[in-house]
């Protein structure tokens, strides 16, 4: 097996409520966990905090719908659309709200009506939504910026450096890897600070490690960086 295939080999652990490390965000947590039919949720932090892992755990758990960057404003449209999708999935996320154009932002407009208009019915769905600021400092049109506080507002923190070493350690014993406090040490002192890209940097070193058929160590990890073929995503 050349070492592009043995790259490709394993898959990184899905993103899920349980492996999810809250720090101070415990109270955002538990309210996803039990988010009812009829009920919203406004997400915001800045990047790296957890928005995208916990909307795409939050679907996965209960057969949700993520709406992402991709969802053309037509489709959002249809689906805040009774006459065009009588039925929905019991719960809709929109992920990335201040990344969308000025045509997604009005089809998430549509989208807050109907969840309101339908929030005690038996056709009543959730709705968890996420951008990286506050509703009122959110730079959208105004009937948008009002509707993301018209239910739960939560605010999610950075992880604290004990926080990121343990999500670390959780990651790596979900894929069966030991990681010593030397190499855990020089990740959170000389790589980037983003839990995202720290993730991806643990996928990346699993991989290389496989790869080259040489243990966990700090100067592996220099060397995979310092590879060319390498892609840390």
């Amino acid at each position: 097996m050349n070492r592009q295939l043995v790259l490709d080999v394993l898959p990184a652990p899905g993103a899920t409520l349980e492996n999810y490390i809250a720090g101070d965000n415990a109270e955002a947590l538990s309210a996803l966990q039990n988010l009812l039919t009829g009920r919203a949720v406004y997400l915001w932090g800045a990047d790296g905090c957890g928005r995208t892992h916990l909307l795409t755990a939050l679907c996965q758990q209960e057969a949700g719908l993520l709406l992402t960057l991709d969802a053309s404003a037509e489709h959002i449209r249809t689906l805040a659309d009774t006459d065009a999708t009588p039925h929905l999935p019991r719960l809709l996320a929109v992920d990335d709200l201040h990344r969308m154009d000025a045509d997604q932002q009005a089809a998430v407009f549509a989208l807050y009506n109907r969840w309101r208009a339908s929030a005690a019915s038996p056709q009543g769905f959730a709705l968890a939504v996420a951008g990286n600021q506050a509703p009122m400092t959110m730079p959208l049109r105004e009937d948008l910026r009002t509707r993301l506080g018209w239910d739960l507002v939560f605010r999610l923190t950075p992880l604290s450096d004990a926080d990121k070493r343990h999500a670390l350690e959780t990651q790596a014993a979900a894929r069966g890897l030991q990681l010593s406090p030397e190499v855990l040490n020089w990740i959170l002192t000389h790589y980037e600070r983003d839990m995202r890209r720290l993730s991806a940097l643990l996928d990346a070193l699993d991989r290389y490690s496989l790869a080259t058929r040489r243990a966990i160590t700090v100067p592996l990890l220099r060397a995979m960086l310092a590879d060319p073929n390498t892609t840390v995503a």
